[in-house]
């Protein structure tokens, strides 16, 4: 049984210190056979592209050609390899950690990863090139082509350029102006990249580069207008993450059980699959990451693991939601109300975004997409149809719909708050503090949102309020999309005698007050008809409730 190779994205020692490997070379083959030399490829955070470009590295590195056999035998392109396998020398850029604290920070950062690129490669080489660290990022690229070009004759440079949106994306989520200077118009970083354009007439044969998102693709473009976007081809809609059936094989490699298998996956699924990348791709995808994390845990201690998710990628997901406020579209509000509700949203995704100019819907949607928020779930006439992926990015789009809610109204949930919601449910089985805080939300509510509030935006609030409670598994009709209660809290833990909680919601306006109690009948129908369901019938200790929203005031009725 090999090792879960959670956290590692070095190939030679994934392979070398036998750690599992999801076999993803056949793409190497298929980026070589397309006429394009220069790619562009993106995925949100944690989907395995570090890992990728790692291989790339390996596979074509000149220095490597000993290894080759050690490193690539049982895969497929150790068992295919193509004319070009150890032919290039691989000049590597990591942008990823710089300081964007400053303007100055940034651009020290973005010099010392240049200067890092520049040292490994000479080193890698016996290149007689010295690193005038005085000269700018452009023109110690510069210095170096025109090294590389006198002493190796007829030899090629494969530039591979991981994260290469990294720091751009921090200082567009904090400080939209230092973007501008550093990568907009003559900023110092776009011309890096024109030197780089420049070395493609004589030394750089091949780019193979990566990132998040094409922020900085538009502010680039005059001066690297090379690379031919990759990322919504259906032929390479697999190339990261992971495959249902490439986690089947990982689970019985590290011989998990059939019967294990069949408890496990449906969980792996809500939380971590629905990625879908390409309009005419077939197959949905697993986030590696967090598929690893799971395993890693439910291993080591045989049970499912009590977060779902890395602390780690609730950061970098936290970080990236800053970039949102970009959007100033007037429909942004009802995209995201629309989204976290289940529902999809028809838009074409844009394919460069330009910082200079305001974002608008379109662009605010198809960002959404590329931060990994929304996917293709489906198309209509052609138009990619966007919807939430999973469980998991659900509760991070509701916490960042909560936080917007919170900034835009002034308001906030303590953790006093928070923890007496926990526990009048997990110990009462009550709401009261639950509707509370869902009320100090409503009131906070303008007459122009009255105008457009039904019954799904006071779910909304709940259902938000509901995905930060950790102790439960939070199961909603905005969710499942089909007839089911709305809002059901399970407790993770079985053993320790929490409460379950099930709500029905009902909303009238203000002059129809009047249908206060046959609105009620109604829901007290809902959730007998629930009660009959085979899922919610085992429920233990399964508390249920009416709540009635009318206007900005709340009624509730516990159903016995």
């Amino acid at each position: 049984m090999k090792k879960l190779p959670y956290g590692i994205s070095n190939y030679e020692e994934l392979i070398t210190e036998d750690y599992y490997y999801v076999d993803k070379t056949m793409y190497i083959k298929k980026l070589e056979d397309l006429p394009e030399k220069r790619i562009m490829f993106l995925r949100p955070r944690k989907f395995g592209k570090t890992l990728f470009t790692s291989t790339l590295e390996y596979y074509y590195d000149i220095n490597a050609t000993d290894k080759f056999e050690k490193l690539f035998k049982n895969t497929y392109i150790g068992e295919n390899p193509t004319n070009l396998k150890n032919s290039y020398y691989i000049l590597r850029f990591n942008f990823s950690g710089i300081d964007t604290s400053t303007a100055d920070s940034t651009m020290i950062g973005f010099k010392e990863k240049v200067i890092l690129g520049i040292k490994r490669f000479v080193n890698s080489y016996k290149l007689d090139f010295y690193i005038n660290i005085e000269q700018t990022p452009e023109g110690m690229l510069g210095s170096l082509f025109e090294a590389f070009r006198n002493q190796k004759i007829n030899e090629k440079i494969y530039v591979i350029i991981d994260e290469y949106d990294h720091f751009a994306n921090e200082l567009l989520g904090f400080q939209t102006e230092k973007f501008k200077e550093l990568v907009s118009r003559n900023g110092k970083v776009r011309k890096w990249y024109e030197v780089l354009k420049e070395g493609t007439e004589n030394v750089v044969d091949r780019i193979f580069v990566t990132g998040v998102a094409p922020i900085t693709l538009d502010s680039l473009t005059s001066g690297f207008n090379i690379c031919s976007d990759k990322t919504q081809n259906r032929d390479f809609n697999e190339m990261l993450g992971f495959t249902q059936s490439e986690l089947k094989r990982l689970m019985t490699d590290q011989e998990i059980s059939e019967k294990n298998q069949e408890i496990i996956i449906p969980i792996m699924k809500e939380n971590y699959d629905g990625y879908k990348f390409s309009i005419k791709a077939e197959e949905k995808i697993y986030n590696s990451n967090m598929c690893l994390y799971f395993l890693n845990d439910y291993i080591k201690y045989n049970e499912i693991p009590e977060k779902l998710i890395d602390v780690n990628i609730a950061s970098d997901y936290s970080k990236l939601s800053k970039m949102l406020s970009l959007s100033k579209g007037e429909k942004k509000q009802e995209i995201l109300e629309k989204t976290i509700s289940g529902e999809g949203v028809m838009t074409e995704i844009t394919e460069k975004f330009n910082p200079e100019v305001e974002f608008k819907d379109e662009e605010f949607a198809s960002m959404l997409f590329y931060l990994g928020y929304l996917t293709i779930a489906g198309e209509r006439l052609g138009i990619p149809e966007l919807k939430i992926p999973n469980k998991i990015m659900s509760e991070i789009y509701s916490s960042y719909f909560l936080n917007l809610l919170n900034k835009e109204n002034n308001l906030s949930i303590s953790n006093d708050e928070h923890n007496k919601i926990l526990e009048e449910i997990a110990l009462e089985g009550k709401i009261d503090k639950l509707v509370e805080i869902a009320h100090r939300y409503l009131n906070n509510l303008s007459n122009r949102d009255y105008q457009k509030f039904d019954e799904k935006y006071v779910k909304l609030i709940f259902y938000c309020i509901a995905m930060n409670l950790k102790l439960f598994w939070i199961k909603s009709e905005l969710e499942v999309n089909r007839n089911y209660p709305d809002l059901l809290f399970i407790p993770k833990d079985n053993t320790k005698g929490y409460k379950a909680v099930m709500i029905e919601f009902k909303y009238l306006k203000k002059d129809e007050k009047s249908k206060l109690e046959e609105v009620k009948e109604q829901a007290k129908e809902q959730l007998k008809t629930y009660g009959e369901f085979e899922e919610i019938k085992n429920i233990k200790d399964l508390n249920k409730y009416v709540v009635v929203a009318v206007n900005d005031e709340i009624f509730i009725e516990k159903i016995v």
